[in-house]
C-alpha cells in the first residue's frame, strides 16, 4: 500500500511558510507488526506551533530534520491493527504527522484517544470535540473560573479556540464578546457563534467599544493574541476579573528577532486583586472524556454550535497553515485527506 506524504525540505523564513519548505513523496507502506495498528487519515488539523516545529521546536518537541514528516495531529479511522486495545473500525484521534496513513503502536507519545462520540461528525474531534474544544472548555471553566453574569471578552473570536467561547459562555449563563478582523466574522460570532456583541478590531476603535458592551468591566479576558489587544483588556479589567493566557498568534512572527511587545497595564493586576494565567491542555488529560460528553450533547441539544474551515487534499496543507496567519480561517481550520 503507498502512503502519500508531506516532509520539511527548507526551513520557513518570515511569517508565512512556503510550497518549497515541504517536499511531497509516496512511499510503500511497511507491514504493520505486533502491537501496531493502521489508521486511514480522515482529517489532519492545523496549528500556529506547526510552523516552530519547523524551526526549533517550538520548545516542546525536537526540531523537524530535513526529510522528517511534519508534525501534527489528525482523526482517522484503524483499517488494520495487531494491537487489542485498537479494534479495526475504531476511530481515533492523536499525531498522525502530515501523510494519507498513519502506523501507531499506541504508546503515549502518539497520544491516540479514542473518538466515542457519535453525535457529530468525526471532523470535530480536531474542534470543538477536540484539544481545540478542550481548550477553550476548560480555558474558560477551569481557568477563566466562568459565572453566570460574568463580561468575557475574547480574542480571535473565530478562530479554532474562540469560535467555541461565545456559546460556552452563553450555556452557563454569562456574555461575551468577540474580537475579530472583518464584518463578515463579526456578523457570524453574533449570528451563529453564540456572541453578544462583536468587535472589528481593524475598523473600530477597541477600547471605546469594550467600554460600549461592558461600561463595568470585563470579568474574563480570553486571550489568543497577546501584545496590544492583551494590553487593551488589562485596562478594562474589574475586581477579581481572570485573564487567560491561551495564545499570542500576534507575537509568534516576533520571536525571531526578540520585539515582542511590552506590556503596559499589568500593573492593572495587582490594583484590581486579578489574575493572569496561562494552562497546558494536557495538565487536564484526565477530565477529556467527561469534557467530550458534555459538549457533544449541547452539541445535539442545539445549545453548541461550531464552525469549520476545511480544505480538500493533503497538498492543501501548507496554504491551510498559512491561513492562521493570514487569518483567513472561519473556525476550525482542517483539510480532508480520504
Amino acid at each position: 500500500m503507498k502512503n502519500r506524504r508531506l516532509v520539511l525540505a527548507a526551513r520557513p523564513k518570515g511569517l508565512l511558510v512556503k510550497k518549497t519548505d515541504f517536499r511531497m513523496e509516496e512511499i510503500e507502506l511497511p507491514a504493520i507488526k505486533e502491537g501496531e495498528f493502521l489508521i486511514k487519515v480522515l482529517f489532519l488539523s492545523v496549528a500556529p506551533v506547526m510552523k516552530f516545529y519547523m524551526q526549533d521546536g517550538a520548545g516542546i518537541e525536537a526540531p523537524l530534520q530535513f526529510g522528517d514528516t511534519m508534525r501534527g495531529r489528525g482523526v482517522g479511522e484503524v483499517v488494520e491493527s495487531k494491537n487489542s486495545a485498537f479494534q479495526i473500525g475504531d476511530i481515533v484521534q492523536g499525531k498522525c504527522g502530515w501523510q494519507e496513513y498513519k502506523i501507531c503502536d499506541g504508546t503515549p507519545y502518539h497520544m491516540m484517544y479514542k473518538v466515542t462520540q457519535r453525535k457529530a461528525p468525526f471532523s470535530t474531534a480536531l474542534g470543538v470535540l477536540g484539544m481545540t474544544g478542550f481548550t477553550s472548555y476548560f480555558g474558560l471553566f477551569h481557568v477563566g473560573e466562568l459565572k453566570a453574569g460574568d463580561n468575557v471578552l475574547v480574542s480571535a473570536a473565530t478562530g479554532g479556540v474562540g469560535s467555541n467561547v461565545g456559546n460556552l459562555t452563553k450555556i452557563k449563563g454569562a456574555r461575551a464578546v468577540g474580537l475579530a478582523s472583518t464584518d463578515e466574522k463579526c456578523q457570524l460570532l453574533t449570528e451563529k457563534l453564540g456572541y453578544i456583541g462583536a468587535i472589528n478590531y481593524k475598523t473600530e476603535n477597541v477600547s471605546e467599544r469594550i467600554d460600549h458592551f461592558f461600561p463595568d468591566g470585563i470579568d474574563v479576558y480570553f486571550d489568543n493574541v497577546g501584545a496590544e489587544m492583551l494590553d487593551i483588556a488589562l485596562s478594562k479589567i474589574k475586581r477579581y476579573a481572570r485573564v487567560v493566557l491561551c495564545g499570542r498568534i500576534s507575537q509568534y512572527e516576533k520571536r525571531q528577532d526578540n520585539s515582542e511587545y511590552d506590556l503596559k497595564n499589568w500593573y492593572k493586576l495587582g490594583l484590581n486583586r486579578a489574575k493572569m494565567q496561562g494552562f497546558f491542555i494536557y495538565d487536564f488529560e484526565d477530565q477529556f472524556d467527561k469534557a467530550e460528553k458534555e459538549m457533544a450533547q449541547w452539541i445535539e441539544d442545539g445549545l453548541l454550535t461550531y464552525q469549520e474551515d476545511i480544505l480538500i487534499g493533503l497538498e492543501n496543507m501548507p496554504i491551510a497553515l498559512n491561513r492562521l496567519f493570514e487569518k483567513k480561517n472561519v473556525g476550525k481550520q482542517l483539510v480532508k485527506i480520504n
